[in-house]
């Protein structure tokens, strides 16, 4: 099979990967349980070169990441065609702390947790017994930025 170079030309370096996911908010998270793949929105953090989620630990995803661990998360921003990009990662979730969170001290969390309250919550994290942390460690990372197309 011939590699395409076009797919090597838009990729974006480490830097820019890291940037990008720092300044979007929303991602998509794919899993894959007993009744086919389920995708759903979420807010998240980058921190530490993991992509942390806080997931309502009586969902669909929580009762599909716990059978099956494989997820796939994509990050992506753009309307016109020539400024697509987007980051899609994949690996396994781990789950981090107690399950639901309620606020005993795990040090893993201190920094995610302070980084998703800065961004989405004003600055307190808010412990409601219904949600808790997910940790996907990429994996394999593929990006995509159409704006270099131009270049």
């Amino acid at each position: 099979m011939k590699e395409q170079r076009r797919a090597r030309a838009i990729a974006m370096t480490t830097d820019e990967v890291d940037a990008f996911l720092a300044e979007e908010r929303t991602c998509r998270v794919a899993t894959v349980g007993a009744n086919g793949p389920h995708a759903t929105p979420l807010w998240y953090v980058w921190h530490g070169g993991s992509l942390w989620l806080t997931s309502l630990s009586r969902s669909q995803r929580w009762a599909d990441l716990a059978a099956d661990p494989r997820i796939a998360v994509v990050v992506d921003a753009g309307v016109e065609y020539g400024e697509l990009r987007g980051v899609e990662l994949r690996g396994r979730a781990e789950v981090v702390g107690e399950v639901p969170r309620t606020g005993e001290p795990v040090p893993e969390l201190d920094g995610p947790e302070q980084a998703f309250a800065v961004r989405y919550t004003g600055g307190t994290m808010h412990h409601d017994g219904r949600h808790a942390w997910l940790r996907l460690t990429p994996e394999k990372i593929t990006s995509w930025d159409f704006r270099k197309l131009g270049a």
